[in-house]
């Protein structure tokens, strides 16, 4: 999107850092510094250092007061605080047109491509307007030119890196919240989906918890690999009978699943019918394909809150196991009177 931020609180941080430094600088180096010189030149400085300092106060204290068009302009409104100095100043020097490198540093940083050329492009207009307003036309045009590719190819160089950033905490962020033998969904990913789903509160959802019968037996018959290839077929089993909705596989542990499903009853059973029956029909096992025993419960059908919804789950499992296992149970609808009963 063009209209983006990567990361405001940390543009928050930029912001202020940038305008109370600039704002101390100015005034030492602008105004104290300068007395005797030009009246209309020490005013603006002036002027610059108060507003700087205002700024970074309100950014590092009251960021969430600043609209967010405030932070998409920043960059822009950077580059003509820049340009306004050094035509105030009519300075064309190279430390002068350093103070260029923070708009376009802010941009690349934070803000999307779009955007960052944007900037690129204020800051050689800006530059422009200084360059041929006290220099010579030939080195102003080799100064401008200079200073835009110089600035064209920091940007490039440093939102790239930006980029490789983000794709690798997003890597980092999958494989945290995955299971890394079956690439399903682990505890820690499954127990914040609950929580959520939980506190939206919207249409139903289904838990289901699902156990491979006899997994111990494989494992000590067949051999840890053969265990593990159990396990992958029973993850790809439950993501395939998914239907197309909001829905979540998850392995908690050991030859524990569950999965979170927008579903009501009927619809939860028949997702782990078809489960199942997608595990039976698995040839390539040593060991055979892997029998489920599976307990279902909906939100807010026989719970209203996670625990109580695991726990009704739970209870599920159990019965499919206390009814011969390798079968799905769905629980019971509670009594008013009696919701205790469940458990």
């Amino acid at each position: 999107m063009p209209f983006q931020i990567r990361d405001q609180h940390g543009a928050a941080r930029a912001v202020a850092y940038l305008m109370l430094a600039a704002g101390v600088y100015n005034l030492v180096t602008g105004v104290l510094m300068k007395i005797g010189a030009p009246i209309l030149e020490l005013v603006a400085l002036g002027v610059a250092s108060v507003a700087f300092l205002i700024i970074g106060w309100v950014c590092l204290r009251r960021p969430g007061s600043l609209p967010r068009p405030f932070w998409l302009s920043v960059p822009f409104l950077s580059a003509a605080v820049v340009t306004g100095l050094n035509l105030v100043t009519k300075d064309t020097t190279t430390g002068a047109q350093l103070f260029y490198l923070w708009p376009l540093l802010y941009a690349a940083s934070f803000l999307s491509r779009p955007m960052i050329i944007a900037t690129v492009l204020s800051i050689s207009a800006g530059h422009a307007g200084v360059a041929f307003s006290y220099m010579e036309t030939g080195p102003a045009v080799n100064d401008w030119i200079a200073i835009t590719v110089a600035m064209a190819m920091t940007a490039i160089v440093v939102a790239s890196l930006v980029e490789r950033n983000d794709r690798l905490r997003e890597v980092l962020q999958v494989q945290a919240a995955s299971d890394s033998l079956t690439g399903v969904a682990n505890r820690r990913a499954f127990d914040e989906r609950l929580a959520r789903t939980v506190a939206a509160g919207t249409g139903q959802f289904a838990l289901i918890m699902i156990d491979v019968d006899h997994f111990k037996t494989i494992n000590d018959t067949w051999g840890h690999a053969t265990g593990d290839r159990a396990l992958r077929t029973v993850a790809d089993a439950l993501r395939a009978a998914a239907p197309a909705g909001d829905h979540l596989v998850a392995r908690l542990g050991g030859d524990e699943f569950a999965v979170l499903l927008q579903a009501g009853p009927l619809t939860a059973l028949g997702y782990a019918e078809q489960a199942r029956n997608l595990v039976l029909a698995t040839e390539d096992l040593p060991s055979g394909p892997p029998q489920l025993s599976i307990g279902i419960a909906v939100l807010p059908d026989h719970a209203t809150t996670a625990e109580d919804l695991q726990r009704v789950a739970d209870a599920a499992l159990y019965q499919a196991k206390a009814d011969g296992r390798g079968r799905s149970h769905l629980a019971a609808h509670p009594s008013p009177h009696n919701v205790g009963a469940l458990y």
